[in-house]
């Protein structure tokens, strides 16, 4: 035995892992990190997260694991693949289709890796029971609560925290979605991940809006992802050229990443596998849809999530960027929409598309 896991126990564990679709599986100890909660105070403090109050407002629970359950012992940090097959940045060069960050064009990931996460989790209750550890406590983690996944996979061994602040896998590039198990079994950890992105800035230099003000710091504020999906205003108009056909999300810092050359898209889930209908939609399409419409086009999507509003906001700054006179229609309609945000985004467009309109 070992920290209370046998090695037995931890391999099956890593192969029912793999089994349920995981590509990383890591072990972290459930101890918090005073450098980590140090760099989330100062992030919060220069409100460098913008609108996300949720970030600020369970900021102590962020801390770390044990901040979060005093009874954690361990962590088991999970990646799901979304390799994708074709390259994100390729619509850049068709200002009138709409572009869809990668990790959405497929089903929501939260209900994916959540139904893994729990059947591992089960398992490792049962099998760790069989073993003669008694009952023990298990929680599980995607993306809604406050967990600090990313940190916690490096300190895993599963990636590094890059200069664009996501988890980089020597393996899988930029493309995983992450999970977490806590549980109260004592279990050996592996070794943290070193940094690998040397001398590189690709990431840094590929961000449209200049959202990195250093190396491994972001500014969401200036982020296309932030701007897109978080934010509920109007877009700041500084942003909304540099945003280019982007309606949900961006790929950019994660795409030129050079450890994605050794990415294999055979290795993503089916699951976030691209539908059809949201690799490259039509601009114009997306302008005509109703609240309806936007719900059945998006159902089992995260994309879902924003709204039709949000969402029809940001094809209207799409269609401005596009040079597409033939969006002046769809644009024009929107003009007197009853949400003003749409309404204002519409006229912006407008001007853009036709100058010389008062905006």
């Amino acid at each position: 035995m070992v920290n209370g896991a046998s090695t037995s126990l931890i391999e099956r564990l890593r192969g029912e892992a793999a089994r349920l679709g995981f590509v990383a599986c890591g072990i972290a100890p459930a101890t918090d990190d005073p450098r980590q909660a140090e760099r989330l105070d100062t992030w919060l403090e220069a409100g460098r997260h913008g609108s996300m109050d949720w970030m600020e407002n369970r900021s102590e629970q962020r801390r770390g694991p044990q901040s979060m359950w005093p009874e954690a012992r361990s962590v088991i940090a999970l990646g799901m693949s979304y390799a994708p097959a074709v390259d994100p940045l390729a619509l850049a060069a068709h200002p009138g289709r709409a572009r869809i960050s990668s990790y959405a064009q497929g089903s929501d990931y939260h209900d994916t890796i959540k139904k893994a996460l729990k059947h591992l989790a089960r398992w490792l209750v049962d099998a760790a029971a069989r073993d003669g550890h008694g009952s023990i406590g298990v929680k599980v983690f995607v993306d809604t609560a406050p967990v600090m996944e990313k940190p916690l996979g490096e300190a895993a061994g599963i990636g590094w925290q890059g200069k664009h602040t996501n988890l980089v896998s020597r393996t899988h590039g930029s493309w995983l979605f992450l999970g977490a198990i806590y549980t109260t079994l004592e279990v050996v950890s592996d070794a943290p991940h070193a940094d690998r992105c040397g001398s590189c800035t690709r990431c840094q230099a590929a961000c449209p809006t200049a959202a990195f003000p250093a190396p491994y710091q972001l500014d969401a504020r200036r982020c296309i992802s932030y701007l897109t999906i978080e934010h509920k205003g109007p877009i700041p108009e500084e942003f909304r050229v540099a945003m280019g056909n982007r309606i949900y999300g961006c790929d950019d810092c994660l795409a030129v990443c050079p450890w994605n050359n050794f990415a294999q898209s055979a290795a993503a889930n089916r699951a976030f596998l691209p539908r059809a209908e949201l690799a490259a939609p039509r601009l114009g399409d997306l302008l005509a849809l109703d609240d309806a419409g936007f719900r059945q086009l998006f159902s089992g999507s995260p994309v879902k999530r924003i709204g039709r509003n949000r969402f029809v906001r940001n094809c209207l700054i799409a269609a401005g960027n596009s040079g597409d006179l033939a969006l002046l229609p769809p644009v024009d309609a929107l003009l007197d929409d009853p949400d003003p945000v749409v309404a204002e985004a519409a006229q912006w467009a407008q001007a853009r598309l036709r100058p010389g309109s008062v905006p």
